[in-house]
């Protein structure tokens, strides 16, 4: 899963038109006390080697159930390679951010790992991390991705990382429940409050959020931030040219605001956990459910599958720049211990798990765990079984649509990538006025 997730924890693009055979091209995701604390975070995934020669580390502690697609591949690897045997193993994603910041100050990475790409810029800056562009200039792979999908995980000449996973983001929303209350799948932002206050009088949840040990899960939230600037305002933002506390992200918390007292969100959602969310949709308690593609093929298994659609999420008529927006990235990246290139044979394994991952065989793990391809690779998904995936493509791809760069999140410091998340779930359950929200952002920006 993407987490940022996401955890899923998982950057941008587009084609267009979805048919029966679809061709997709996807273009462009505490500090531990002690050592012993740090370790015990880490659980290795179920049917991955104790003892491989390399360890890839990623931002989900269950792959196999969180991750099924990454999970997938290494095993796929380990069968065709038992001599580079990889060594699968994840914490949830804060800890991860951690356990990765303390193992590049004490010169034990692991030899892949996911990582937000703020912290690998950093890494990157300290020598930390492997260039990869001989990687990619091996057996054709470079020419397997679209520039974009590059580009942002280049520092100089160095490429630093490669993209785990395409992040698509928005609304999952059940037509069944829509319609049986006489309501058309919203549009603007004002529609979706209208929604919301007509869901809300028949004793329907309106949108599942769940902020326990989840605060990440506000993707839709993200791209409306986007849909008030934010990409053309981040990098002064962070240069302190302007402020976080600008009015036009303010009056996008004034709509949170506005949403939250329209009774948009369930009154659990800060003692539930984003897994909770989803199972209240998946379970038909639900009308819409703020996630992304990687739940695409557990709500196609769900009693809800048939009736599922997907949204890019509310235009604003207050906005700033283009509304027509979705969220469709590269997530954070992939990156590789500078130390590999040291050992002959991690360094050929590490090559060898990177031709497959991105080779046509890897992308199509991707496909068919319902997770488009990071590469040029087209591949046929039969749409009629895959409703719910077919929907998130669709939407992804609407002609005259485009997609931010980047995620929100994914661009800024950790602290401030948190910040943004509470800043968030406090209005929507109205800890936070829209004011200390946007400030609580700044205060992180340095």
């Amino acid at each position: 899963m993407a987490t940022s997730s996401q955890p899923a924890p998982l950057t941008s693009r587009r084609p267009s038109g979805i048919s029966r055979r679809l061709l997709l091209t996807a273009t462009a995701s505490a500090m531990f006390v002690t050592a012993t604390a740090c370790g015990s975070a880490v659980n290795t995934a179920g049917g991955s080697s104790s003892d491989g020669l390399i360890t890839l580390s990623m931002q989900n502690p269950d792959s196999r159930t969180q991750d099924p697609a990454t999970w997938q591949l290494v095993q796929e690897f380990n069968k065709k390679h038992p001599d580079m045997k990889i060594k699968l193993e994840g914490q949830p994603v804060d800890q991860h951010q951690q356990r990765m910041t303390i193992a590049a100050q004490s010169g034990t990475l692991p030899e892949i790992f996911w990582v937000y790409d703020s912290l690998a810029k950093t890494m990157v800056k300290n020598g930390d991390l492997l260039d990869l562009t001989p990687i990619l200039a091996e057996n054709g792979l470079r020419a397997k991705f679209a520039p974009s999908m590059l580009a942002g995980f280049r520092s100089g000449t160095v490429q630093y990382g490669l993209p785990y996973q395409a992040l698509i983001t928005g609304f999952y929303y059940n037509k069944a429940i829509l319609d049986e209350h006489g309501i058309p799948v919203p549009v603007t932002f004002d529609e979706l409050v209208a929604a919301v206050k007509k869901l809300r009088t028949a004793g329907v949840v309106a949108i599942a959020q769940g902020a326990n040990n989840s605060s990440f899960s506000v993707w839709a939230f993200l791209t409306m931030l986007d849909r008030f600037g934010y990409e053309s305002k981040y990098r002064d933002i962070l240069s302190g040219r302007a402020g976080y506390d600008n009015p036009d992200f303010l009056r996008l918390y004034q709509h949170v605001e506005a949403l939250a007292k329209a009774g948009a969100f369930p009154t659990n959602m800060n003692t539930q956990t984003y897994a909770q969310a989803v199972a209240s949709y998946t379970s038909g308690k639900a009308a819409f459910l703020d996630a992304g593609i990687w739940e695409a093929a557990k709500i196609q298994k769900s009693t809800v599958g048939k009736d599922t659609g997907f949204w890019a999420g509310p235009t604003f008529s207050d906005g700033v720049g283009n509304q027509k927006l979705v969220m469709n990235v590269p997530s954070a990246p992939f990156v590789v211990s500078a130390k590999v290139e040291q050992d002959k044979k991690k360094y050929a394994a590490v090559q060898a798990f990177i031709q497959f991952y991105y080779s046509d065989a890897g992308q199509k793990i991707l496909v068919d765990n319902a997770q488009p391809p990071v590469t040029t690779y087209q591949p046929d998904i039969d749409t009629t079984k895959n409703s719910v995936f077919t929907a998130v493509l669709a939407e992804a791809s609407r002609p005259g649509w485009t997609s931010p760069g980047a995620q929100p999140d994914l661009v800024v410091s950790a602290a401030t990538a948190s910040a943004m998340y509470d800043s968030f779930y406090g209005v929507m359950g109205g800890s936070l006025s829209p004011e200390e929200a946007v400030q609580n952002v700044q205060k992180t920006i340095k």
